[in-house]
């Protein structure tokens, strides 16, 4: 019998015969009615979601554009990266501890207070007075939005049956790319009207919203075992995950990536990922069930979302950044361009969201999106200063629907394949490779640009650096020395552009390697 007949053959025996002991390729999750029924009242509630992902993303890029404004009032300039960082790092830290709680307690009760602290941490981050008192407010911020990010995918899977899920999970993919792709623009327009403070103090009256209406309108459910909370497992992932960050950051903070302060984060890291194994082998609910990696689709579709999250999320500080450098635009108008890309989003992720309902196939949007990726990066490594605008916005275009058709992939087919009692962890699991992906890669990102401008010199009439003009000092200088510095970051981004393009190419490779499973229909419905 062929692989796809036995493939087929064993989806049935998952979804009509649950005392059966389905391929652990293929469990799907426990069937159970959805968390709400009345379809007016899910929507309602998907939209209050929705808001409460969109103000956690955003926070991920609004602060890029207003950090000049920030260190112009604070100074401190060799903290600017850590305010971006502090954020990224401790969301990935907390993303697998929030799926597990979900899972012991019940979604409602965990989303509630990661709302509740990522408001908390928005209030402080508005009134803080020092660098310092900001990166540790953006800290507790991050603190609630890795568990908003992380329960709202899982909460999907409570509202949705699978088919009609990855319709559903294509438009919070939207919002997760759209928020990225708004962030610089957004931040910018508040920091410039309102000063920067707004750009924190405007999640206040949106997560009050949310959380009213999440305590009045979604249904707590039970879970069916005593909860058994791993907290030695969530502090050994945790320290191993920020170890990981961090050592891509060392490059900048301790001058190179091999000097002994790295290395000794490198091995803290792997003595926390050795005592992680170590515990979850012998706890009765370890954070992240070591069965999860043992699927051969999940350990791929985990490769897809760490690439995803380089690409998708890691790359947009470093587009807008190339748009201003070698073309002349501002900052508003360079985000301006990010409507192709938010565009292009919205066109690939709502098509594949759609299709995937129908047929339920992934694996072609997942090779198709890694495809895609690997065209348009490739393409932007030829630009050059001059390159005609439009040209620019095109690309743009292409790079989002690659990124949107095949966004939601990786949650869709984690949940499938994860046993029914493991969706939150798997979920969190998920959404924790798509932000660590997202924060090694600004930070080998950095590495490159900086490298590549290192040993360039070019005399300025006032003797400054060119490295530090704003576009609106470079836009005053002679036009000879703007083509100059225009040059030396084309070529300088070159690397970076080829460098991504081939963190893609291992996600077509993975892409290629996924058996060609199809979700589950809802009992009582035709395949």
């Amino acid at each position: 019998m062929d692989n796809s007949v036995s493939t087929a053959a064993a989806e049935r025996v998952s979804v009509t015969s649950p005392s059966s002991s389905p391929s652990p390729e293929l469990s799907a999750p426990a069937s159970l009615p959805p968390l709400v029924t009345d379809p007016k009242l899910r929507l309602i509630v998907y939209l209050l979601l929705l808001a409460a992902m969109f103000m956690a993303t955003l926070d991920n890029q609004i602060v890029s554009t207003a950090l000049p404004t920030i260190v112009g009032e604070f100074g401190e300039l060799e903290r600017f990266g850590w305010v971006g960082s502090a954020y990224l790092l401790t969301t990935s830290a907390v993303m697998p501890l929030y799926g597990k709680l979900g899972d012991l307690f019940g979604r409602k009760y965990v989303i509630i207070a990661a709302v509740t602290i990522f408001t908390l941490g928005s209030l402080v981050c508005g009134l803080a007075v020092s660098m310092n008192t900001l990166i540790a407010a953006r800290v507790l911020q991050a603190l609630g939005g890795g568990g908003i990010m992380v329960s709202i995918f899982a909460i999907n899977a409570d509202l949705f049956e699978p088919r009609e899920r990855a319709r559903y999970q294509s438009y919070s993919s939207l919002v997760l790319m759209a928020s990225g792709a708004l962030g610089p623009v957004l931040g910018g327009t508040l920091s410039d009207l309102f000063g920067w403070r707004s750009i924190f103090l405007v999640n206040l009256p949106i997560g009050i919203l949310v959380l009213a209406g999440l305590v009045w309108l979604l249904p707590y459910r039970k879970p069916h075992r005593r909860p058994k909370i791993d907290y030695a497992g969530a502090l050994l992932l945790a320290g191993a995950v920020a170890s990981v960050v961090l050592w891509a950051d060392s490059g900048q903070i301790f001058g190179s990536l091999i000097a002994w302060e790295s290395l000794g984060v490198v091995a803290f890291g792997v003595l926390c990922l050795i005592g992680w194994v170590f515990v979850e082998r012998r706890v009765p609910e370890p954070v992240v069930p070591l069965s999860l990696f043992s699927s051969r689709t999940v350990n791929l579709l985990l490769c897809i979302s760490l690439v995803s999250g380089a690409i998708g999320i890691g790359s947009v500080n470093y587009i807008a950044l190339f748009l201003q450098t070698t073309t002349g635009l501002s900052p508003s108008m360079a985000g301006l361009l990010f409507i192709a890309t938010t565009g292009g989003i919205a066109l690939g992720s709502l098509s594949a969201g759609r299709i995937i309902s129908k047929t339920g196939r992934y694996k072609p949007f997942a090779i198709a999106s890694t495809a895609t990726g690997i065209v348009s990066l490739a393409i932007f490594s030829q630009m050059h200063a001059g390159t005609p605008i439009i040209l620019l916005g095109l690309v743009m275009l292409l790079q989002g629907i690659g990124v949107g058709i095949g966004q939601q992939v990786p949650v869709i087919g984690v949940q499938n394949a994860a046993a029914g009692a493991d969706v939150g962890a798997a979920t969190g699991t998920v959404t924790l490779t798509r932000m660590g992906g997202a924060a090694i890669a600004i930070s080998i990102y950095g590495a490159i640009i900086s490298a590549g401008l290192a040993h360039v010199q070019i005399a300025l009439p006032d003797g400054g650096d060119f490295r530090n003009l704003t576009p609106q000092m470079l836009s005053t200088l002679p036009h000879t020395v703007q083509t100059t510095v225009a040059n030396a970051y084309s070529d300088a981004f070159l690397p970076l552009f080829l460098t991504a393009s081939g963190m893609m190419a291992l996600g077509l490779i993975a892409a290629l390697m996924l058996p060609n499973v199809r979700l589950p229909v809802a009992r009582g419905r035709d395949a």
